[in-house]
């Protein structure tokens, strides 16, 4: 005979401990909504896995303003504008004066650790090392969540069953609760070209951040802190790591952003490196009976917008103000309409972030008049100030909800 599972009963059921599924969680309880959080990994391995992170205004306020005692505050880097480079020269935009915003450099790790860190002290219930088997009854007002205990504590191996009112889909790209519903519309789109991304110890090159056209391909020159930076420049898809030294990538970072300004790239000792794909995904809806999806379970965008953790946190404050509108009047408008709202600012954020990509990248074998025409593009956009504005516009983000 089988083990009879642990049967926990409570309102929200959430998959993913990620940044998506913990604000979630966070917002839920501050409401006054029981919820649990299983994550199949567990803390110290998301803690340590480096990503990025460009914050929009609307989600370094969600975190600052809803009682996260996040450290965005005080160790995020506020930046007011990008520098586009094409031709060999920077053209900085000043977001402060065409929108009146900024973003926040804080990395995505970061970001869990604070909520997380809030969740404990909050008394919230977070399974890690939890392994979900299955997700049912989703058409019914009892959706259900089955996972296995996993870890070295007491209660490693015990088979659980989550009981709730709704299910939470939050569990990133290769979302079980995704493919647990079949039958739905997914929009895919791959790109032709990949990332090539370092983490090294040097000072900043710029002030801002600079997003590069090359002949050779696009370049980023990002940041992480005064002494840590984050770099990447356009690669195949198949690109190995391990036939990259230092000086290569060094002459290759170098190369894309030189030009007759006489730019000069800040180098160091590289500590890390990968290839990051580029992918476009949509699934339509969000939802299926009491299961709703958000963050990277429902869609992706490649990372030239910078919007792949705003949407999350996006579609989480709309997801919040529905299921607490249900418990608060008992109707399930918001809930039925959270797809359709969410989706909204999905499909926005899909085309800033392909008109970004389409822009300063140069696909494999690109002919020569898309190249210049690309170039075209981007005089066009920063010659004109409401050119730029809709760029900033985009960057910054759009209001949440």
């Amino acid at each position: 005979m089988g083990q009879t599972p642990t049967v926990i009963k409570t309102r929200v059921g959430i998959v993913g401990g990620g940044p998506a599924g913990l604000m979630l969680s966070h917002l839920l309880a501050s409401a006054g909504i029981e919820n649990i959080v299983v994550e199949s990994r567990d803390h110290e391995t998301i803690r340590t896995t480096h990503r990025a992170g460009i914050l929009e205004a609307g989600s370094v306020a969600l975190l600052a303003d809803t009682g996260v005692d996040s450290r965005v505050s005080t160790h995020g880097d506020e930046h007011a504008g990008i520098d586009l480079r094409f031709g060999g020269e920077s053209h900085p935009l000043d977001f402060k004066d065409l929108v009146d915003a900024t973003v926040t450099l804080y990395a995505q790790n970061e970001v869990f650790v604070d909520l997380a860190a809030a969740r404990a002290r909050d008394g919230g219930d977070v399974r890690y090392s939890a392994e979900v088997t299955d997700v049912w009854d989703l058409e019914t007002g009892a959706p259900k969540i089955g996972f296995v205990q996993g870890g070295d504590g007491d209660d490693a191996g015990t088979s659980c069953e989550v009981h709730a009112d709704i299910v939470v889909g939050a569990d990133g790209s290769r979302s079980f609760c995704r493919r647990a519903v079949a039958g739905e519309r997914e929009y895919k789109f791959e790109y032709p070209f990949a990332w090539f991304g370092i983490l090294a110890e040097a000072p900043k090159s710029a002030p801002e951040l600079i997003y590069a056209n090359s002949p050779s391909g696009f370049a980023l020159i990002s940041q992480r802190s005064e002494s840590v930076q984050r770099m990447y420049f356009q690669c195949d898809p198949a690109e190995n790591v391990d036939d990259w030294s230092e000086d290569r990538i060094w002459s290759e970072l170098a190369g894309r952003v030189a030009g007759p300004d006489g730019f000069e790239l800040k180098t160091g000792p590289i500590f890390d490196k990968t290839v990051l794909g580029f992918r476009s995904f949509v699934r339509e809806p969000l939802s299926h009976g009491r299961l709703f999806l958000a963050g990277d379970a429902g869609h992706t965008v490649p990372p030239t917008g910078a919007k792949g953790l705003n949407l999350a946190l996006a579609d989480v404050k709309i997801l919040f103000e529905a299921i607490d509108s249900f418990y608060a009047t008992g109707s399930d408008a918001l809930l039925d309409a959270y797809s359709d709202t969410a989706l909204r600012r999905v499909w926005k954020a899909q085309n800033f972030s392909s008109w970004m990509t389409s822009m300063l990248h140069t696909p494999p074998g690109q002919d020569p008049f898309v190249a210049r025409r690309a170039l075209g593009e981007l005089d066009a956009v920063v010659s004109s100030r409401y050119g730029r504005q809709y760029l900033a516009e985009s960057y910054t983000g759009w209001p949440h909800g």
